[in-house]
């Protein structure tokens, strides 16, 4: 048996090295990706901490934003109308550790067209208007809350299915909701009203429901990548200079 001679080392070297750096690199950018990442969640949490601190704009200005922008997610907005209660639509939820429903109900302007507010929780035993008699409240009222964003599809496949004819939610479709609601499309405002927390009559619903909570563990991911591409440089250079040894 004869061994392997300088070359033939080198020569079996090759394709471990190259792996090695291919894997080498791969990890490298999946860790700067992160960083990227990470600075674009900064910049997005700050942006949207400086629109809920700022202070409850008209809702015509609002509207134009929107129509400017296409995005109004968490400014503040005021906007007064006519609830129609018969119209709720139901967004299943949990709050403070309940379940239940957000109650989404059409607000009627003053000009004839509507919005979908989001007026707060409400336990699955409340979910019958008449069981919440005194928060059904009558005639022009102003609410104050958080403009949102509709969205242009389901967020995850995992989210189930909307149940309109039992009304039931479980992504927010604002053509569903409104169409289940019996409101006419063309009079529909594009974006929804988070009310704030100011109380109804009797309690319910519970306001000032909107999450705003964004995960942010792009620093952890970005050590992680970074930690396996020093790790794999180790390893391979000990290996190496073990093989030429």
């Amino acid at each position: 048996m004869t061994n392997a001679g300088p070359s033939d080392r080198k020569t079996r070297l090759w394709p471990v090295t190259v792996s090695a750096a291919v894997a080498f690199a791969i990890l490298l950018g999946l860790g700067t990706w992160q960083v990227q990442r990470l600075h674009w969640k900064e910049g997005l949490i700050a942006a949207i901490d400086e629109r809920i601190a700022s202070r409850p704009a008209a809702f015509a200005d609002i509207e134009q934003r929107y129509s400017e922008t296409g995005d109004v997610d968490y400014y503040p907005v005021t906007v007064s109308g006519t609830f129609e209660h018969d119209g709720e639509q139901f967004f299943f939820a949990t709050h403070n550790g309940q379940s239940g429903y957000y109650v989404y109900t059409p607000l009627r302007l003053a000009d004839g067209r509507a919005i979908l507010v989001n007026r707060g929780f409400v336990p699955f035993d409340r979910k019958v208007s008449a069981s919440r008699s005194e928060g059904q409240v009558r005639g022009l009222v102003t609410v104050t809350g958080l403009a949102r964003n509709p969205l242009a599809a389901k967020p995850s496949w995992v989210v189930p299915d909307n149940d309109p004819p039992s009304n039931i939610f479980y992504w927010k479709d604002r053509d569903s909701m409104a169409a289940n609601a019996g409101l006419d499309a063309q009079e529909l405002l594009p974006f929804f009203v988070d009310a704030d927390a100011t109380p109804n009559p009797g309690g319910l619903p519970v306001g000032g429901v909107t999450i705003v909570s964004l995960p942010d563990n792009h620093l952890q991911y970005a050590v992680t990548w970074y930690g396996l591409a020093a790790a794999l440089a180790g390893v391979f250079i000990v290996w190496s200079w073990k093989r030429r040894a």
